[in-house]
C-alpha cells in the first residue's frame, strides 16, 4: 500500500509515492513554462498541468515498479491564488491567471472600497493584494465580459487537476482561504464578501478539509495515468500548508521556515488569528480545525541566485558562500535590501526595490555575499517580529527547509539573526510529501495528521545561535530603517 502526492507548482508538476511508514518510495517531475503576454502579467495553460500530471504519475509508477492498484489514495497540493474559469463542458475559457500576476491593482482598490479594508481583513484575514484570486475574478468580469458570462465554475490550479482526475468540482479549505473570498472563522465561503463583490456563490466549488475524500479517480483518468479507477482523492492543501505538514509544523509553537526562491515563515494556530494591518497572511491550515499565520518575502534564495548570476556567474554557490565566512557579522556596516521583485511582508509593496547600502572601497565580493545572506535573514526576522507582536503563538521550535537551508553558513546566520535554534528535517520533498501524508490519513493509514507527522517526519541537524547573535541587533535596527527611508525613491509606474 502506497500513497501518492501530486504537487502542481508554477514550474513543474511532481508525483511522489510514500509507503505506509511514510518513507519516500520515488518521485518524478515534469517541467513547463508560463507566459507573460504583457508586462506584469503571468498566465499558464491548464493543459500543461494535466499533461504533466499524467506524465509524472506514469513515470513514478513505472520507475518504482508500482502498480496503480497499490495506490490507496491521492493527495493534491500546488500553487495558490490562481484563477481558472471553466465553461459548462468543463473546458478552460482562457489561460489561468497566476499568483504572481500583478495586473489587478485597481480591482484591489475596488474590493477595499466595497467591503471596507478593516472589515475585509477581519473576515478573510488578509488585505486585498494583486496575487489573490478575487481581484482576478473582477478583472476578467470587467475586461473580458464575454469570457466571464460563459463561466460556470471557478477553480484553483490544483483543483483543475482534481477535476480532470475525478470529474468533481471541489477545493480544500487552505487553498480556498487564499482567494480573499473565504470566511476565516467559519472555514467556508464568505457570503458577505461575495455579495459585496457581486460574485455568484454557485460559481465556487464545495470546500473540504485536507484529509477529507473529495472524489475518486474516474475510468478516463485511470486509463491516462495508470491509477486504479475508484482510488480516493483527498482535499489536500495549498502549497505552503502542505509544505508545513511535510516538515511537521502542524501545532502551535513549531514554526516552519522555508528558504527557497521566496522565503516563508509559517506558524500554526489553534484558532483564527489576524494581524490587524494584514501584514501577515492568515489562512486555514490543511489540518482540520487549525489555522496559520504566514509571512512571505519574495526574494530569499532568489536574491542569492540573482547576486551570483550577476556578480560572479563563474563561481559555484558553495565556494561563493563559503568565502563570506571570513567576513565578520554585519559585513563591516554593509547592508542589503532584498526587495528585488517587490515585497509582501512586512511591506506589501510590489514596487519596492533592492539596494546595497553602505558600500566603501574596503568592501570586496565576500562582503557583498555576506550582506546578501544577512539581508535575507533580516527580512525573514521581520516576519518573526510580527508573529511576536500578534502573540498568536510562542516560537518554541523553528524547522527549516528549502534549497538555501543546505548552506551551513546561511543556517548559522539565520539562527544568530532570529535568536532561535534551527532544526532541519529528514525529508526534502516538501509540499508533495505533505499531500501524500494527507492522502494516507484519508485512507486511514494514520488516524490523524498529527500521528502521520509523528510517524513520518523526524528532526535532523540542529543549528544553535552563536556568539554573533548579539552582534546583529544594531545592523538589524539599521536595516529596518531602510525601507521607510528609500520607499519614496523607488520608481512608481
Amino acid at each position: 500500500m502506497v500513497f501518492l502526492g501530486i504537487d502542481v507548482s508554477t514550474t513543474a508538476t511532481k508525483a511522489l509515492l510514500i509507503d505506509a511508514a511514510g518513507t519516500v518510495v520515488g518521485s518524478a517531475a515534469t517541467t513547463y513554462g508560463f507566459d507573460a503576454p504583457r508586462p506584469l502579467w503571468s498566465e499558464q495553460s491548464p493543459e500543461l498541468w494535466w499533461d504533466a500530471t499524467v506524465q509524472s504519475v506514469r513515470r513514478v509508477l513505472d520507475e518504482t515498479g508500482t502498480s496503480g492498484d497499490a495506490v490507496a489514495a491521492v493527495g493534491l497540493t500546488g500553487q495558490m491564488h490562481g484563477l481558472v474559469l471553466l465553461d459548462a463542458d468543463g473546458a478552460a475559457l482562457r489561460p489561468a491567471i497566476l499568483w504572481n500576476d500583478q495586473r489587478t491593482a485597481r480591482e484591489c482598490d475596488l474590493i477595499r472600497e466595497r467591503v471596507g479594508r478593516e472589515r475585509l481583513i477581519r473576515i478573510t484575514g488578509n488585505d486585498a493584494l494583486t496575487g489573490f484570486t478575487a481581484p482576478k475574478i473582477l478583472w476578467v468580469r470587467k475586461h473580458e465580459p464575454e469570457v466571464f458570462r460563459r463561466a460556470r465554475v471557478i477553480l484553483l490550479p490544483k483543483d483543475t487537476v482534481r477535476f480532470r482526475l475525478t470529474g468533481a468540482h471541489a477545493t480544500d479549505k487552505a487553498g480556498a482561504a487564499g482567494t480573499l473570498l473565504f470566511d476565516l472563522s467559519r472555514r467556508d465561503w464568505s457570503h458577505e464578501v461575495l455579495e459585496a463583490l457581486e460574485i455568484d456563490a454557485a460559481l465556487l466549488p464545495p470546500t473540504h478539509e485536507g484529509p477529507e475524500i473529495t472524489g475518486a479517480i474516474s475510468q478516463a483518468a485511470a486509463a491516462k495515468t495508470g491509477l486504479r479507477a475508484g482510488t480516493p482523492v483527498v482535499g489536500g492543501g495549498g502549497d505552503q500548508a502542505a509544505q508545513a505538514i511535510g516538515v511537521g509544523a502542524i501545532r502551535p509553537g513549531i514554526v516552519a521556515l522555508t528558504l527557497g526562491t521566496s522565503g516563508v515563515v509559517f506558524a500554526s494556530t489553534d484558532s483564527p488569528c489576524i494581524e490587524p494591518e494584514g501584514r501577515l497572511h492568515a489562512f486555514c491550515h490543511a489540518v482540520p480545525d487549525r489555522w496559520h499565520l504566514m509571512g512571505v518575502m519574495l526574494s530569499a534564495a532568489g536574491s542569492l541566485r540573482w547576486y551570483r548570476d550577476t556578480v560572479a556567474p563563474e563561481i559555484e554557490f558553495g565556494p561563493l558562500v563559503e568565502a563570506a565566512a571570513d567576513v565578520p557579522a554585519g559585513a563591516e556596516q554593509l547592508l542589503f535590501l532584498p526587495y528585488l521583485t517587490g515585497e509582501r511582508t512586512p511591506h506589501p509593496d510590489p514596487e519596492a526595490r533592492g539596494a546595497f547600502v553602505g558600500l566603501t572601497v574596503r568592501h570586496g565580493r565576500a562582503h557583498l555575499t555576506r550582506a546578501v545572506l544577512e539581508g535575507v535573514a533580516f527580512g525573514l526576522r521581520d516576519s518573526f517580529e510580527l508573529l511576536r507582536e500578534v502573540g498568536a503563538t510562542r516560537i518554541a521550535e523553528v524547522r527549516i527547509s528549502g534549497g538555501g537551508a543546505r548552506s551551513p553558513l546561511w543556517r548559522q546566520i539565520l539562527a544568530d539573526v532570529l535568536e532561535a535554534p534551527l532544526h532541519s528535517v529528514d525529508t526534502t520533498e516538501g509540499a508533495a510529501f505533505g499531500a501524500a501524508l494527507l492522502a494516507g490519513v484519508g485512507a486511514h493509514a494514520w488516524p490523524s495528521v498529527e500521528e502521520a507527522c509523528s510517524a513520518a517526519v523526524h528532526r535532523g541537524e540542529t543549528t544553535e545561535p552563536g556568539e554573533a547573535s548579539a552582534q546583529y541587533a544594531a545592523p538589524y535596527a539599521r536595516y529596518r530603517k531602510l525601507y521607510p527611508a528609500l520607499k519614496d525613491s523607488f520608481f512608481r509606474a
